[in-house]
């Protein structure tokens, strides 16, 4: 059994959530100790119990300390044989965390995996599900992912109340990814959604991350309105499509914070990463590091920031793989070889 230290970097549920899902995929039982042990509530909250049991469901698993505020849980895995599952994570609890965690170890599974998912599609400390569909799922796809995605509703704090659906077909294996240059831009492209607020917010996050992003000749920004959401809630997802990959920006609207900001927040940070030339955006340099490690060959990324979240995610996922990451700062740039 493999013992990790939970509080170990950044210390937080994505050690828990990528931990059980190299867990199920290796095959290899684990015990996960001293967890969230820096944070004001330590342990297990409601949507890492959701996360865990879900991973659990697909693979059989076999799972103690599974309750709220345990400092400690063990995850025995057995076989990942796929079907159909339905998964609530309650409330507002983030549905693109859940499906990260189910995602990785689907992918190795004898049967295709359908997931329906229930929560919050668009909160805070979780990737936007348009982040998933627009950017991430785009970027998995050059590994040879298979996924359909279907956003059926949005789902924002407090009342949550989303759902998605995505099918997930097996691989025979990873392949590995150089992304070694960014490449001409060829086009910008973004949605703001907006629910039960008043149509003049869209448009006003529009045209703020529009004017921001004037330097550039092709950029399409989609207003989309469902009111069929439990609350009201905006935000915006921007990505850039290059000759080689996709690089991604957010941001939620939230109470006090006026609509240019959020349009001119995301733009502002989609134009940092294509500025520096990166080939993988700093929120989706940690979360691609799972599958590169799994790939059968030697991977390479530019990313301009090695967050704490990416740092754990090496520590971590050396404790299942015979892996190797080489980092190296180049042209203002950190460049991540992966080793397998």
């Amino acid at each position: 059994m493999l013992h990790i230290d939970g509080s170990h970097g950044e210390g937080g549920g994505q050690i828990l959530r990528t931990a059980v899902a190299l867990s199920a995929v290796t095959g290899k039982s684990i015990r996960v100790e001293k967890i969230r042990a820096n944070r004001p509530r330590p342990g297990l909250s409601h949507q890492h119990i959701t996360s865990i049991r879900s991973v659990a469901k697909i693979c059989n698993a076999h799972v103690l300390g599974l309750n709220k505020s345990s400092p400690t849980i063990e995850f025995h895995p057995k076989d990942i044989t796929g079907g159909e599952f339905h998964f609530d994570v309650g409330t507002a609890g983030s549905i693109t965390l859940v499906l990260q965690a189910c995602l990785l170890p689907a992918l190795f599974s004898k049967n295709k995996c359908t997931f329906t998912i229930t929560g919050g599609t668009d909160v805070k400390w979780s990737p936007p599900i348009d982040y998933f569909r627009f950017i991430y799922l785009p970027l998995l796809k050059k590994m040879g992912v298979r996924v359909k995605v279907q956003l059926m509703k949005r789902g924002y704090y407090p009342k949550g109340g989303g759902e998605v659906m995505a099918e997930i077909e097996p691989v025979k294996e990873l392949k590995s990814i150089l992304l070694t240059e960014i490449g001409e831009i060829k086009g910008i492209k973004g949605v703001v959604y907006t629910s039960h607020l008043p149509d003049h917010i869209a448009q006003r996050i529009r045209n703020a991350s529009l004017k921001k992003l004037d330097r550039y000749a092709d950029v399409k920004i989609e207003l989309e309105r469902c009111d069929l959401s439990l609350g009201p809630g905006t935000g915006i997802v921007l990505w850039a499509e290059t000759d080689f990959t996709v690089l991604g920006a957010n941001c939620l609207g939230e109470v006090g914070i006026r609509a240019e900001e959020v349009g001119e927040r995301a733009a502002k940070e989609l134009m940092e990463e294509i500025d520096a030339k990166a080939t993988l955006d700093v929120h989706a340099a940690d979360q691609m590091l799972p599958y590169m490690a799994l790939a059968k060959k030697t991977s390479i990324f530019l990313t301009r920031e090695i967050s704490n979240h990416t740092k754990t995610n090496m520590w971590l996922i050396r404790q299942f793989l015979d892996v190797d990451f080489n980092i190296e700062r180049k042209n203002g740039l950190w460049e991540i070889t992966i080793h397998t």
